[in-house]
């Protein structure tokens, strides 16, 4: 298949998921889920249904609603804290975030703060200026509020910003933000919701080229 590139997108700020998005921690999140799925003697296959891209808290009130969700995530959020080894950096995305600088971009994740500051520190990416987190919104992906939230905290309209994310739930997430959704693939797959105007397998698939306020977005496929 020959080398092309998809339409450029402009945009003057970013929001990154954190979890499949920035660094994979897929296989350490999903043996969390499965020990508490047969602690609690639940299906482990309802629970991936649901689990990725949502606050932990919202998981279980979906799987669990006759469990306490706020402690039950208290306990996960414990186990993950000290459960890091082989979470790692996805290709790229070191580099793109060394583009830009701390007022440019603002990370948009379900993980609480103190979980997503370790991770972020574990595999040496930089600590965002701008954050929202779990406890940050009344209401968690899908619903836009992180979303909203983020593109405020860089002073700029949902619709300014270019959002990444891998999970259907952040997508959705983001979208109904009104910004501008790229999918990250390589650990999530394709976007199954069809609302990300593009698609990519990492951030070395992605050329930045900066203007005076805005920023030009290109992938090569």
């Amino acid at each position: 298949m020959g080398t092309h590139s998809a339409p450029t997108l402009v945009a003057k700020g970013f929001l990154f998921d954190m979890d499949g998005t920035l660094i994979d921690s897929r296989t350490c999140i999903e043996l969390i889920w499965r020990r508490w799925s047969e602690r609690n003697d639940i299906d482990f296959a309802d629970v991936m249904k649901v689990m990725h891209g949502r606050r932990g808290q919202e998981t279980i009130a979906i799987v669990a609603p006759h469990l306490n969700a706020e402690l039950e995530t208290e306990l996960l959020i414990a186990e993950e804290l000290i459960s890091l080894e082989g979470t790692t950096v996805l290709p790229g995305a070191l580099d793109f975030l060394n583009l830009l600088n701390i007022e440019q971009w603002a990370l948009v994740t379900s993980a609480p703060r103190d979980l997503a500051l370790a991770k972020l520190a574990f595999v040496g990416l930089p600590l965002p200026k701008h954050l929202i987190c779990a406890e940050d919104v009344m209401q968690g992906k899908p619903h836009p509020a992180a979303y909203l939230q983020g593109a405020a905290l860089l002073g700029l309209n949902a619709n300014e910003c270019i959002a990444f994310e891998d999970a259907p739930n952040g997508i959705r997430s983001a979208h109904a933000a009104d910004t501008q959704v790229i999918a990250i693939t390589c650990t999530a797959g394709a976007d199954p919701t069809g609302l990300a105007l593009q698609q990519v397998a990492d951030f070395s698939k992605i050329t930045l080229q900066q203007q005076t306020s805005t920023f030009t977005l290109s992938i090569a496929e």
